[in-house]
């Protein structure tokens, strides 16, 4: 078994680290990407969300030496042919604007009936050397316009089957329960547990 106490997770996102900070056991000590001194732009030239989550963890193991996972995340839209996907970030542009990227995405839906859609994560988590794969998906359907203020990215237009409110309408606390971040940070912190 491993000893682990500090953890490295690949990005600066506040957002994404408070969201994973609440699921992981007390004992691991969560650090970004600031607190290791990494300010380089991490790549994410892989055609797969789950080769994104491998390529940027490996570049982090690689160049610091450090155990870390890394996320990647899309939204895969049925009547988009799974659009965004693994372009959901910059699908509007390559600024990453929120705002801009659900624009596009309704749209693109405008007069269609099937608003079908899942959020998809990957983590990968590299502690020796080789990334394991952990997933987390949510399905449900794209609102006709933006309702709520709480979240990021295209939560104000996503609502999960299991709710009748939007992700940006849930306190993060409902969130952190059913979203695929947390499903796939679920099977890591599992994982930790047993494995280290």
């Amino acid at each position: 078994m491993t000893s682990l106490r500090h953890l490295v997770f690949a990005s600066n996102n506040q957002h994404k680290v408070a969201e994973i900070q609440e699921v992981l056991p007390p004992w691991i000590v969560l650090q970004t990407l600031k607190d290791i001194g990494c300010n380089e732009e991490l790549p994410e030239t892989s055609p797969t969300i789950e080769g994104n989550a491998i390529q940027k963890a490996q570049y982090l193991y690689d160049k610091y030496h450090s155990p870390c996972f890394a996320d990647d995340t899309g939204l895969e839209i049925e009547a988009l042919g799974g659009r965004p996907g693994v372009y959901s970030a910059r699908y509007a542009g390559p600024n990453r604007a929120a705002d801009a990227n659900m624009k596009k995405v309704l749209e693109e839906l405008q007069g269609i009936e099937n608003r079908n859609a899942q959020f998809k994560t990957v983590i990968a988590l590299v502690l020796d050397g080789k990334p394991i794969l952990f997933e987390g998906i949510v399905k449900g359907v794209i609102t006709i316009k933006p309702m709520g203020v709480q979240g990021f990215g295209y939560d104000p237009i996503f609502r999960p089957l299991s709710s009748e409110l939007t992700f940006a309408e849930m306190p993060i606390e409902l969130k952190n329960t059913i979203s695929h971040r947390a499903l796939a940070a679920a099977k890591l912190v599992d994982f930790l547990k047993h494995h280290i």
